[in-house]
């Protein structure tokens, strides 16, 4: 039986939260986190990828007005992290209407990136799906030809026994992934590439 290799530990210790200390990040670590977004690949080095941010005490209007996006369980925890963020797709190549149909793809990778990054220096991001894109375009200003990808927190990770009930049982749940049996296949589709006991599940 293989045994699996150990994985990066940027990519084993990032955690999502929802438990946040309010403590400002400081402007060098954001710097961080979005230097090393742009370093991400991308096709035909189009590097689809925008960032709008609000910082809680630098951009107090803005960091409302994303508040506001999102959808009211997340706002519950949301507002009490430093900095907000909204990850955006340049839908077309260039200057063109050609469509860019890898967009929200290397947007990811370079959301990767800032993950590792954040991880590397002690933070917490938490990625959401669920907030309304079209109150973000509206709010950010957003121009026709870009589109809202996910809204997420960023900031130190704060007292869990805050949380209600509900979202402090989350952040204290394993961490499940689904075994590489089910999601990797070796030649054509459900053909097993791998049969390595590794962990589904990590606290």
């Amino acid at each position: 039986m293989m045994e699996a290799m150990q994985v990066h530990e940027l990519i084993r210790n990032r955690r999502s939260t929802r438990a946040y200390s309010e403590k400002p990040l400081p402007a060098e670590a954001l710097q961080a986190l979005f230097e090393a977004a742009r370093w991400a690949p991308s096709a035909m080095n189009e590097q689809p990828w925008r960032f709008v941010y609000a910082d809680k005490e630098q951009q107090p209007e803005a960091y409302q007005a994303m508040l506001a996006s999102l959808a009211e369980g997340n706002r519950i925890w949301a507002q009490h992290a430093p900095v907000l963020l909204l990850t955006v797709a340049k839908m077309n190549f260039g200057d063109t209407e050609n469509a860019y149909a890898h967009a929200w793809h290397d947007v990811g990778l370079a959301t990767g990136n800032l993950l590792a990054q954040a991880t590397e220096l002690g933070l917490y991001v938490h990625l959401m799906g669920g907030f309304s894109a079209a109150k973000a375009i509206e709010s950010l200003h957003l121009p026709a030809g870009y589109q809202p990808v996910l809204m997420a927190t960023i900031g130190y990770l704060g007292d869990i026994e805050q949380l209600p009930d509900n979202l402090k049982a989350r952040e204290v749940a394993p961490r499940i992934r689904k075994p590489l049996s089910e999601v990797v296949y070796a030649g054509s589709w459900g053909n097993n590439a791998f049969t390595i006991e590794g962990k589904t599940n990590e606290q």
